[in-house]
């Protein structure tokens, strides 16, 4: 196996077109005791002669221009690399991979985007928006590099850091009588038409286990908030919701009302792969993420409407 450094590579281009052991060495800004001895050991490395020495002149050999050609393409793509990583390094290229639950994908992080993007125009950003359990197998399996998700039943290999807190609101028609308290308890729901998120969600889980052991009979289960959002407004049922998903909600036909027995409060966290460590783009995303987090609620807007 050869040992060639691109050291050895510049001195060999440096000598190619100076054809002077003086004037290359002063470009390798080198002596030229140690510039001969660089040549020299090139040549034992390749085991051929490059260059025919004389008086007056040097000159490549058969040998030395067929290993120019080379020499010029090695150092031409390290050049490409070198600018490459700088790149990257200076977050001028790259790319960020980020999964997030719909609330939050919907919600609150396309203001984070739209600011990173601005900041950093040649970093393309991916956004998968997808459950919990999905958000984490996004990010065991390398295709996210980091989720904003609720912490899962296994969490084996991956490293979960507290990004905010996440209170439940009760949402309802204006003509429910309901909308006339400021507050409501899980028992004001036990005898309301309760429209239900899929047993596979974050926000159901929470409520199942808030509630235990009693539960609130539903009318009807679906998978979206959407599908929520148009249940609850045309008076169908009322349902149970966190805050970063209260911009769904917004419309003159809805009331919300926090849900003050049990307090119901989801911790949204930022995990990662707890071995390997995130790109320099995906560091800086994060790291704005983080400094945004205190405006989640001024940014989304705390609605709490009376009809």
């Amino acid at each position: 196996m050869m040992n060639i450094s691109m050291r050895d590579l510049r001195a060999f281009i440096a000598l190619a077109e100076q054809r002077n052991f003086t004037r290359a060495a002063e470009q390798c800004h080198l002596s030229q005791s140690a510039f001969s001895a660089l040549i020299q050991g090139l040549e034992n490395e390749l085991g051929v002669k490059l260059f025919a020495r004389s008086t007056r002149r040097v000159e490549m050999t058969a040998e030395g221009k067929v290993f120019a050609e080379s020499a010029n393409r090695l150092l031409g793509e390290f050049a490409l690399v070198q600018t490459e990583m700088k790149d990257h390094v200076d977050k001028r290229k790259g790319r960020v991979s980020v999964a997030a639950l719909p609330s939050l994908a919907a919600g609150w992080l396309p203001v984070v985007i739209k600011e990173f993007r601005a900041i950093y125009p040649g970093v393309s950003t991916e956004l998968a928006d997808t459950l919990s359990d999905e958000c984490l197998e996004l990010v065991r399996a390398g295709r996210a590099d980091f989720a904003l998700c609720a912490a899962g039943a296994d969490m084996a290999g991956l490293v979960a850091e507290p990004l905010c807190n996440d209170e439940f609101y009760v949402v309802m028609h204006r003509e429910n009588p309901l909308a006339r308290r400021k507050s409501l308890a899980a028992s004001d729901l036990l005898h309301q038409p309760f429209i239900h998120l899929s047993h596979t969600s974050s926000v159901r889980q929470l409520l199942d286990a808030a509630l235990h052991p009693g539960r609130i009979a539903g009318i009807m289960e679906v998978a979206h908030l959407a599908s929520v959002a148009s249940l609850v407004g045309n008076n169908i049922g009322i349902s149970v919701i966190p805050f970063l998903a209260l911009f769904q909600f917004s419309h003159p036909d809805l009331v919300i009302r926090p849900l003050k027995e049990p307090k119901i409060v989801r911790t949204i966290y930022v995990v990662r792969q707890g071995e390997r460590p995130l790109s320099v783009a995906a560091e800086a995303f994060l790291a704005l993420l983080k400094k945004r987090r205190s405006k989640i609620r001024s940014e989304l807007g705390k609605d709490e409407r009376r009809p």
